[in-house]
């Protein structure tokens, strides 16, 4: 007897999340591609690419956002994958994040308003004026 489909809705869910955790983006693509939401959020709102971001694989992010995921989708807590790559100093996901659109000026605390509280400079300064609130 199969699982049910609620249960088998779940597991393909857990495993989807985990590649973008992991940062597989061949095999990312290839769920997207055959329907899995570029969108899809967990129980707290993460997005695939926030947890891409996060986890620092500019590579997952750059498959996820070609593919039409939003750069700026904001989570339970307020955050945006930006501002998680920025915390995490994760600077080449920024740049994939920026090149697709991500503001600089969303979120709380914004990814501006991270890189101001942790001194980064050098972020600050590529987002230019994008990242003024």
């Amino acid at each position: 007897m199969s699982e049910s489909p609620d249960r088998d809705v779940v597991e393909l869910a857990t495993k989807v999340f985990d590649l973008a955790r992991r940062g597989e983006a061949e095999a990312l693509a290839a769920y997207i591609d055959a329907g899995v939401p570029a969108n899809l959020t967990n129980d707290r709102g993460d997005t695939l690419v926030m947890l891409a971001a996060y986890h620092g694989h500019p590579a997952a992010v750059e498959a996820l956002l070609a593919r039409g995921a939003e750069p700026d989708r904001i989570n339970d807590r307020g955050q945006t994958p930006l501002a998680g790559a920025v915390f995490k100093g994760e600077d080449e996901v920024v740049r994939v994040l920026l090149a697709h659109g991500a503001d600089p000026a969303a979120g709380t605390p914004s990814a501006a308003d991270t890189a101001r509280m942790f001194g980064k400079t050098e972020l600050l300064e590529l987002f230019g004026d994008r990242g003024d609130s």
